[in-house]
């Protein structure tokens, strides 16, 4: 299985793209795929294998249709799916694995007429053309709804992750404040990793210490300045600001 920099390397070249593509229809031989992309079929194989190492494409023996030795044919059985948000205050690069199983044991992740769609061709190993594009058509069409719906929550996020940068950039001074900050606001309901971020800006155990003592000082006072809220305690009380976000400060220490 190819991992997230392996895939995006691979799927970087214009003919590896072409060759997937054909591939995930039907076998081919790099003959066949020489020609139909249009490059040698030396520099089909040398796709191929490179495809092949990283776990994209499988080889198999096939007879000839000519009566000749057996020949090896290509096919696609990996299933992933990558997605890249890029913009202002937006960067997310994801790999995904595609849940195994058949219809059945998917439509237990579906819902509405995808229910249906699942049950329907549940235990048949073959589709009539005509059925198979009104089932099809029906589900790129819910996977387009989503799609919109997830682009507009991308955008939501990113318009409210724009105006908190404003906050950060006004309220902490030193870049290493804001490093903190942004680290928390990738992933405010995860655990901080405090130890691989010391690490990250090779700082000792005092100077961590230090640095997020001023990060949570600066967030208590911009929790009550802003919302107009107080906060009590006597000076030698710590107040949790991580613990509103759900953060164990002593986790991976």
């Amino acid at each position: 299985m190819a991992d997230l920099d392996e895939a995006l390397g691979i799927l970087q070249n214009k003919a590896r793209r072409s060759i997937l593509e054909r591939l995930v229809r039907e076998p081919h031989y790099p003959l066949q795929l020489a020609k139909q992309i249009g490059i040698s079929q030396q520099a089909v194989m040398k796709h191929l294998k490179l495809l092949e190492g990283a776990g994209f494409v499988v080889k198999m023996k096939a007879a000839s249709n000519k009566g000749g030795p057996p020949k090896n044919i290509y096919s696609v059985q990996q299933a992933i799916s990558i997605r890249i948000d890029l913009g202002p205050d937006l960067f997310q690069c994801n790999q995904r694995i595609l849940p195994a199983g058949g219809p059945l044991k998917l439509s237990n992740k579906l819902q509405g007429e995808m229910v249906n769609i699942a049950e329907v061709v549940s235990g048949r190993k073959m589709i009539g053309v005509g059925e198979g594009a009104h089932h099809l058509s029906a589900i790129s069409e819910a996977i387009e709804n989503i799609d919109r719906e997830r682009d507009a929550l991308i955008a939501l996020h990113q318009q409210i992750k724009q105006r908190v940068s404003t906050t950060v950039d006004t309220d902490f001074e030193s870049y290493e404040q804001r490093l903190v900050v942004h680290n928390i606001l990738e992933s405010p309901g995860s655990k901080f990793n405090f130890r691989e971020f010391a690490r990250e800006l090779k700082l000792g155990a005092k100077d961590t210490e230090k640095l997020m003592d001023e990060v949570r000082a600066r967030m208590v006072r911009q929790l009550a300045e802003r919302r107009g809220q107080f906060i009590a305690g006597s000076q030698s009380i710590e107040l949790p600001w991580w613990a509103a976000l759900g953060i164990d400060p002593t986790e991976n220490q």
